[in-house]
């Protein structure tokens, strides 16, 4: 595993403790320039993706912002390429990469060219609300991270960092509905991964009490399914030696012991949907469930559906464990099976080498003059596909811009943000180019 080495994390938090007497160098104050004077084609660029309507399964929508991203990316000396994922049932991902001097990390920079909102939606296009807002579908997440991307990425060119940079990009096509199976949909992105000292996702900043937060770690998620059986029959018989207590209080037992056996820190596990009755079912997607029954009847089988969420892999296999133990502890005249899905985002699990990198911002921030960020807790964070290369190599998550209703209707983002994000992350690169693996 590619980690910081923990003498220059220690280091660089004596060197964060100390008075602030540095300052940009040439390079960076060009950096900081550049990004203030392409303002308007940054803006630009961000409406031009936004109005493309790129949901998770409009294929030929995801393509048309890889070809945005790719006249963005290959200006920059980028090698890109289109990876298509039919197979999987997606469109495709774009992965860039660009050599540098190869004296400095290797950078392996996180986007995704896809939105929850499909053609049917009616929430479509870029609206500007006043000097500091715009909205639009998909606006900060996550095409104001790919705009704040290509920023920072313009600068170093213009500032002449960018050419000792080794840098490689994967933006995928379904961070919002990952094609399955997840080796082969996520295949790229964990090969970049092994191939990085340090990954950066661009998904959105985090802002908590009005103030810019740094994210070194995010919980994992995956989904679970509970199918609980019993014997049919008259409801007379209900709890009697021959009939047993039914499916549904089969599952009703299930989920009470989840509540009440599996609490710990940093997890959650919720219950999304239930049907239950002489007959129930869930359509293919498993998001819609039909059932008949009548109250004389007890009930034959009952389904229940849900998530899970863990900030570390050893915390969701002991949890997970857990749970196969509460299902098999039957009632009498019962049965239950659980399942977990193939397609589980994988947790980012805080680390000293990620402390370190928010350190390296936070002395970025000092020399922006702008205020040091504190570790937002995971919690507040979703999963994301930073997961998939956490296990390899040390990252930051939240280098895209803020904003706010992400994955609704009206989803904003805050302008300003992109410029301070682009200039972060354009110095914090710069820098990261000129440090030994």
């Amino acid at each position: 595993m590619n980690r910081l080495p923990v003498l220059t994390a220690i280091a660089l938090i004596a060197a964060s403790a100390a008075p602030a007497e540095a300052k940009l160098s040439a390079a960076e104050s060009r950096i900081v320039r550049t990004v203030d004077r392409e303002q308007a084609r940054t803006l630009d660029l961000l409406e031009k993706l936004v109005n493309q309507n790129s949901g998770s399964l409009n294929a030929p929508g995801v393509e048309a912002v890889g070809r945005m991203m790719r006249a963005e990316l290959e200006p920059l000396g980028f090698s890109v390429r289109w990876v298509p994922m039919t197979q999987v049932g997606r469109a495709g991902h774009i992965v860039a990469s660009r050599r540098g001097n190869g004296k400095g990390r290797k950078m392996l920079l996180i986007g995704h060219l896809d939105t929850v909102f499909e053609p049917d939606s009616p929430f479509q296009r870029f609206v500007r609300k006043d000097a500091d807002t715009a909205e639009g579908p998909g606006v900060g997440d996550d095409k104001g991270g790919m705009v704040v991307m290509v920023a920072a990425l313009r600068a170093m060119q213009a500032a002449g960092t960018l050419a000792a940079a080794d840098i490689e990009i994967v933006l995928t096509g379904d961070e919002e509905d990952a094609g399955n199976p997840v080796s082969i949909a996520r295949r790229d992105l964990i090969e970049a991964g092994k191939r990085a000292d340090v990954a950066l996702d661009f998904e959105g900043l985090s802002r908590e009490n009005g103030q810019d937060m740094g994210s070194i770690s995010r919980r994992g998620s995956g989904n679970w399914e509970v199918r609980a059986t019993g014997r049919t029959g008259h409801s007379s018989g209900v709890f009697s030696a021959s009939s047993g207590n039914g499916a549904i209080y089969e599952l009703s037992r299930i989920l009470t012991a989840f509540r009440t056996e599996l609490p710990e820190p940093n997890l959650t596990f919720n219950v999304g949907l239930v049907v239950g009755g002489a007959t129930a079912s869930l359509d293919e997607a498993g998001i819609r469930g039909t059932a008949t029954g009548k109250t004389n009847i007890i009930p034959e089988i009952a389904i229940a559906k849900g998530d899970i969420r863990a900030l570390s892999p050893d915390q969701y296999k002991r949890v997970t464990d857990r749970m196969r133990t509460i299902v098999a502890r039957h009632m009498p005249g019962t049965g239950a099976e659980i399942s977990f899905d193939e397609g589980a985002y994988p947790p980012m699990a805080p680390t000293a080498g990620g402390r370190a990198l928010l350190d390296r911002l936070n002395l970025v921030n000092r020399d922006l003059a702008l205020s040091e960020m504190a570790p937002i807790d995971p919690l507040k964070r979703g999963a994301g596909d930073i997961g998939f290369v956490a296990q390899d190599v040390d990252g930051l998550v939240g280098l895209g811009a803020a904003g706010g209703g992400s994955h609704a209707a009206g989803e904003t983002i805050d302008i300003p943000s992109l410029w301070r994000q682009a200039k972060r992350a354009a110095i914090l690169m710069t820098r990261l180019s000129r440090e030994k693996p």
